[in-house]
């Protein structure tokens, strides 16, 4: 029998102008995801004139609905400072779970201006939570 270990879930977060990109790998879950969301949010709070809150999924290997619930929270906080939340590089089981709960057009909606493009390259300094 083969033991499956989980996969650690790390947060890096990279600023540019106007931009917060938060890169989230491993499984966001009922485990993880009260510090992505408490993370995200002092980074909201802490930098004036956001534009765009980017959320980074290439490394994510899971999520559940609390993790669901996660995201909804960060699109709220997002529209409560005047950022768009964009969903970057999602992966299948992310894809499935917004469009099984029909959610995808909510959490991508512009904020109050006309929509971005969901693709970034990376470009800043970078800060590791883990």
């Amino acid at each position: 029998m083969t033991n499956l270990h989980p996969t650690e879930f790390t947060v890096t977060v990279y600023r540019t102008a106007g931009t917060l990109t938060v890169r989230v790998a491993g499984e966001l879950d009922y485990d993880t995801s009260d510090g992505l969301t408490d993370m995200v949010t002092r980074h909201l709070t802490a930098e004036a004139g956001l534009s765009d809150l980017r959320l980074d999924f290439r490394g994510l290997t899971w999520i559940d609905s609390t993790g669901l619930t996660a995201l909804l929270t960060l699109h709220r906080r997002a529209a409560a400072v005047g950022a768009t939340l964009h969903l970057d590089h999602r992966p299948d089981v992310l894809e499935r779970m917004l469009r099984l709960t029909n959610v995808l057009e909510h959490l991508t909606a512009p904020a109050s201006r006309a929509g971005t493009p969901d693709r970034q390259e990376d470009d800043a300094t970078g800060t590791s939570v883990h």
